[in-house]
């Protein structure tokens, strides 16, 4: 294995009577796609809040590039290198497409408290021109100055892609990247992650659609009430029978 961005030791998260993780140990490998997968309720995404600072688990530790982020704001995590794009997309819909782009690079880059959207957007050739070049990457260009509130679901899920992308991140997070897509803007979001694969950017997925799973993952973890059940490449994850239970009742995937 190579070199570890990301490693997860002996995570446990309650709420209440609810054992949402159950000891974690998950380790992500630099330069690699890595999905998470299970059944609705498994505790993806509540392993991702831990990640990000959003939820405090009540044992274990969330190490990133070394440095343990338990007790860390979400933002002090972002600004370390680590960033999330949600389910939902979170985006600023009055906005133009490329002023949405702009945000998230000038907040990153001037600090959450010293942040003054409209002023900073107006004298930053730089980021400008950054974000159109990757608008343009991901076949957004065309609807630049669009307003973001009138744009697909798909478009808007590749908005947000794209404004995780301007904040250079040594780990991008995406939380179900397809969901609600057609299958035409899902083999589209494939073909673009699989273009930012080759920069070397490693990446954690959340997917329920397998196709896109096997089409991108390196290795996979697959959670079920809380715990991981398995772990292995695409290939050792297809043909697993406890997976193949706890997703179908052991038909294969």
């Amino acid at each position: 294995m190579g070199n570890i961005v990301l490693s997860i030791k002996n995570v446990d998260k309650t709420f209440g009577g609810l054992h949402a993780l159950g000891d974690i140990n998950l380790d992500i490998e630099e330069g690699k796609i890595h999905a998470i997968i299970g059944p609705n309720g498994a505790g993806k995404s509540t392993l991702l809040n831990v990640c990000i600072g959003r939820l405090a688990p009540d044992r274990g530790t969330v190490e990133f590039e070394g440095k343990n982020m338990i007790g860390m704001e979400p933002y002090e995590i972002n600004h370390a290198g680590m960033v999330r794009v949600f389910q939902t997309p979170e985006i600023f819909p009055d906005l133009s497409i490329l002023q949405n782009v702009m945000i998230p690079a000038l907040a990153k880059r001037d600090g959450v408290f010293n942040f003054d959207a409209f002023k900073s957007m107006a004298s930053n050739a730089d980021i400008e021109e950054q974000s159109t070049r990757i608008l343009e990457e991901l076949g957004l260009k065309s609807q630049t100055h669009d307003h973001a509130g009138s744009m697909s679901r798909g478009d808007k899920r590749r908005l947000e892609l794209s404004m995780g992308l301007v904040q250079h991140p040594r780990l991008l997070l995406l939380d179900e990247p397809t969901a609600g897509m057609s299958r035409h803007d899902t083999n589209r979001t494939i073909d673009l992650l699989k273009q930012i694969k080759e920069r070397g950017m490693t990446k954690i997925i959340i997917e329920h659609d397998m196709h896109v799973v096997f089409s991108l993952a390196d290795r996979i973890s697959v959670l079920a009430q809380g715990r991981i059940i398995a772990q292995g490449t695409p290939d050792e994850i297809r043909g697993n029978p406890r997976v193949q239970e706890a997703y179908l009742g052991g038909a294969e995937l």
